[in-house]
């Protein structure tokens, strides 16, 4: 079953870009954490986005983690050292489930002092185990706990999302 056609997935990142750009106002520079998959994309597109509308620096990130055993999470980055000290993270997702990869991808942060650490899926399921509310989320669906959520993506781009039942 279809709930995300492309044209309503793109709108939503858009609005959600504006959203982050007016909550982050004051802020000189942001950073984009997007997680290893469909979240690095929908970083990539919302970098596209803010481009237009953030005065501010844009930094994108790769957190490299694997979902099912999060144990280990790996900040991919340009160049050998970064600060994440006194700067803005927004932590990206496709889809949050129980929370547990949005809590576990805070983990390298938090050996900083980020100005701030939000977080961003395009759909929230609203089965939580940890104790994550994104910031900014694009659609919320209530769904049933055998039932999966799953964002379609084409060519290196957003086609939409679909439930699994």
């Amino acid at each position: 079953m279809v709930i995300l056609t492309r044209e309503a997935a793109m709108r939503k990142l858009q609005r959600m870009a504006y959203e982050i750009a007016e909550n982050n106002s004051d802020e000189k520079e942001i950073v984009l954490a997007g997680i290893k998959g469909n979240g690095v994309l929908l970083a990539r597109i919302l970098n596209g986005f803010l481009k237009t509308i953030f005065p501010g620096e844009i930094r994108m990130i790769e957190i490299d983690i694997n979902k099912k055993m999060p144990r280990e999470v790996t900040l991919v980055f340009e160049g050998d050292t970064f600060s994440f000290d006194n700067r803005v993270v927004i932590i990206i997702d496709d889809v949050a489930n129980s929370g547990k990869t949005l809590s576990y991808a805070l983990k390298p942060f938090l050996e900083y002092y980020p100005s701030k650490i939000q977080t961003l899926v395009l759909v929230e399921r609203s089965h939580k185990r940890f104790p994550v509310s994104p910031d900014f989320k694009g659609l919320s669906v209530a769904t049933a706990l055998s039932e999966r959520i799953v964002v379609d993506t084409e060519k290196g781009d957003i086609a939409g999302a679909h439930l699994e039942r």
